[in-house]
């Protein structure tokens, strides 16, 4: 079911909202999918059509891999699953590294997972710049 990132129905925002480990998907150089697994945050009100982050150390493959793709960015999904309901987030990811960035995506990640990640001087935020968002929750 296709749902507008901007302004999700409450149920689908809520689902977002609570602590489930989620995939990120990133195309590797050659093309192929690599799927790891991550916490991701997401804010409908961030950007065009909203934003998600994920916090990472800048020297991880999924950095690698989002570099690879050029100044656009890489097109990327997060999805995460709890029984039945699922949710994916679509969009173009970047990377950012400006201390402000990094330190305002880990506060929405100890919101959402209620534990701030030990400090990390190598820590970047993949930044997804929405483009689509589908699930059931």
């Amino acid at each position: 079911m296709a749902i507008d990132p901007r302004h999700p129905h409450e149920s689908f925002a809520g689902f977002w909202r609570e602590y489930h480990m989620c995939t990120l998907t990133t195309p590797r150089p050659d093309g192929t999918p690599h799927v790891v697994a991550v916490g991701v945050t997401y804010d409908p009100e961030g950007g065009a059509k909203g934003i998600a982050r994920v916090i990472t150390n800048k020297n991880s493959r999924k950095v690698a891999n989002v570099l690879a793709a050029g100044p656009e960015g890489a097109p990327v999904a997060v999805c995460q699953v709890d029984k039945g309901r699922w949710a994916t987030l679509e969009g173009r990811a970047t990377v950012r590294t400006d201390p402000d960035t990094v330190a305002d995506a880990v506060a929405r990640y100890a919101e959402r997972y209620g534990r701030t990640p030990a400090p990390n001087p190598d820590r970047v935020v993949i930044e997804i710049a929405l483009t689509r968002a589908m699930g059931r929750a």
